[in-house]
Formats: C-alpha cells, sequence, structure tokens
C-alpha cells in the first residue's frame, strides 16, 4: 500500500473527508463477528490511507478518532499496557475517541506475565489481586463499554525459568481462577513446550482464549489450528505478529516507516482465513489483530484479507 497524499490538519471529525465508498462497502460485507484491527495504531506511515490530520508525535487518543473512522477496522490492540497499565485519564481519553461498543483488546501490565523483570526474579508473577487493582480496576472505572479482552502474554521462558507444562497448568489455573469471570481473558504463550491438551483444558474451564500468534519460534498459525483444544472459549484471539523465524528487530530494520507491504505472506494469510472460517463455523467472535510487522503494512494486510475473505480478489 502506498502513500497516497500527505496529510493535511483537520481541526474535528467533522471536517475529515469520508470514508471510501470501496472501502465502507467492502466492510459491509464483512460477517459482523469477525473484527479486524491492528496492533497499535499510532504510525506515521498510515498518512494518507487511515490518517489524514497532521499529528505531533503519537498522539494515541487523538489518532484513535480517525483509526476508528476507517471502515476496515473494528478492534484495536494497546499493546502500550504491557510495559504500563493505562492510567484512568488516559482510558478515558481513549473512551471519548472510540465509538459506542468499539472493543479494544489490552495486553495486561508485564509485572503480572513476566518470570523475570530486568534480569530479577519478579516477585509478582500471577499476582491476581495486582492484576485487579492496577489493571482491571481503571479499566472498569472509565473504559467498561471497550474492554473487549485482556491478553496475558507470556514471554518465552527459558532454562530454570520454564516451568514443568504440568506446574505450569497448576499455577495458571490457580491464577485464573482467582480472576471476576464476567470480563475476558486471552493468554497467550511463547513457549510451544507449553502448548498442552492439559493447558487447554484450564484455558476451557475458566472461558478463557488461546491467543492464536504468528511469533518467531512458535508453530504456525495452522499448526495451531490443527491442535484439538485452541477454541476454548466463546470467542478467540489472534495476533499476526511476525513471519516465524524472523526476529522482531530485523523486521522492523526490513519495514519502517511502514507505509506499504514489503514482503507478502501468502501462507499465513491463508491460515488467517482458515481461522476466521473456523470462527464462522463454531459461531464464535474473533477479534484478528495485525502488526505492521508481519508484512511491513498492517491496514495493507487487513486489506488483502478483506479482500480474499470477501471474493474481491483470487
Amino acid at each position: 500500500m502506498s502513500r497516497r497524499n500527505q496529510p493535511t490538519l483537520f481541526d474535528d471529525l467533522a471536517t475529515l473527508p469520508p470514508p471510501s465508498a470501496e472501502l465502507v462497502e467492502l466492510s459491509q460485507r464483512v460477517p459482523s463477528a469477525i473484527r479486524f484491527g491492528t496492533s497499535t495504531w499510532t504510525y506515521d506511515g498510515w498518512a494518507g490511507d487511515v490518517y489524514h490530520r497532521a499529528y505531533r508525535g503519537a498522539q494515541p487518543a487523538r489518532r484513535l478518532e480517525e483509526y476508528a473512522r476507517y471502515p476496515l477496522f473494528r478492534t484495536v490492540g494497546i499493546d502500550s499496557a504491557y510495559y504500563e497499565p493505562p492510567e484512568e485519564e488516559v482510558l478515558t481519553a481513549y473512551a471519548r475517541a472510540l465509538p459506542p461498543g468499539f472493543p479494544c483488546v489490552s495486553k495486561v501490565w508485564d509485572r503480572i506475565t513476566a518470570k523475570r523483570l530486568e534480569g530479577e526474579r519478579n516477585p509478582d508473577f500471577l499476582n491476581a489481586d495486582l492484576f485487579k487493582d492496577a489493571v482491571l480496576g481503571p479499566y472498569q472505572r472509565a473504559f467498561t463499554d471497550h474492554a473487549g479482552c485482556f491478553v496475558f502474554e507470556f514471554q518465552p521462558m527459558r532454562g530454570k525459568d520454564l516451568p514443568d507444562p504440568a506446574r505450569w497448568v497448576d499455577d495458571l489455573d490457580g491464577f485464573l481462577r482467582q480472576l471476576p469471570r464476567d470480563v475476558r481473558y486471552a493468554v497467550e504463550l511463547r513457549n510451544r513446550e507449553l502448548l498442552t491438551d492439559a493447558h487447554g483444558a484450564v484455558l476451557a474451564r475458566h472461558g478463557v482464549a488461546h491467543v492464536f500468534n504468528s511469533w518467531t519460534e512458535m508453530p504456525t498459525l495452522g499448526e495451531q489450528i490443527e491442535l484439538p483444544w485452541t477454541f476454548p472459549a466463546p470467542f478467540t484471539v489472534a495476533r499476526a505478529l511476525l513471519r516465524p523465524g524472523r526476529r522482531y528487530a530485523d523486521a522492523v530494520k526490513l519495514f519502517e516507516p511502514y507505509d506499504r507491504i514489503r514482503d507478502p505472506q501468502p501462507e499465513l494469510r491463508q491460515d488467517l482465513l482458515r481461522l476466521v472460517a473456523e470462527a464462522l463455523r463454531r459461531r464464535v467472535e474473533a477479534l484478528i489483530l495485525v502488526n505492521n510487522r508481519l508484512e511491513g503494512n498492517a491496514p495493507g494486510t487487513i486489506r488483502a484479507l478483506v479482500d480474499a475473505l470477501t471474493g474481491e480478489r483470487s
């Protein structure tokens, strides 16, 4: 996807050009249960396509206003929450920027999901009380209408930090048992060793989704779909992050400034379409997030997926 024009300044949403009629028509052909979006959203490379105003710096809340107007976007990933929980003031600004009911997929603070922080053992690993107080509380007070799902992302655990699969299952079960039941959760693993039937049984017991993630050291999305337990909840989450085998830093160097697709991944696209088909067959909602580091431009990848899904292109 190429940059079509330079952004100009529009003071408010009413002065923005209307969304492309072609994209609006295309979006109306996507089943309502399938929600595509991107893994964060503050990219200057999307100017002229997603963004038409000029932005100074990230300005995440203001950009979110335009993001939500893009016809193919029905969800978004709040990835920055992994490094620090958003304050209520930030969540309030996000809520004002979004239309009613627009669901966000929020990563959970790494203080709760990381075995180690800055090389030291983390005493708050799987601390349910900390999650409820520092993460869930602000969302419930300021962002309830948009808290679509919380993702517990567990980075690769190595050596002594990697638990025995049976121990992992017990620890995760004990953690999930302490969480409120009226909130949607998903678990994203980065250790293929932990993708066991017993892990899936724990997710199913608590109605927690498996995150289908395309990442350096994980099985492909297609291989994950073949596992018998990877749809354990009445919804599912996918995060198309990287081509398996490619390092994050290499993708950044290859793809910045993320203004066009540079390395299409046809097999991975087909896996995502298989996931969509399976979600429709099971009648579950699918929240599908695409990262710029997958092919170079997340909006372009989503457009290609929607084209294929709706039969616009072969």
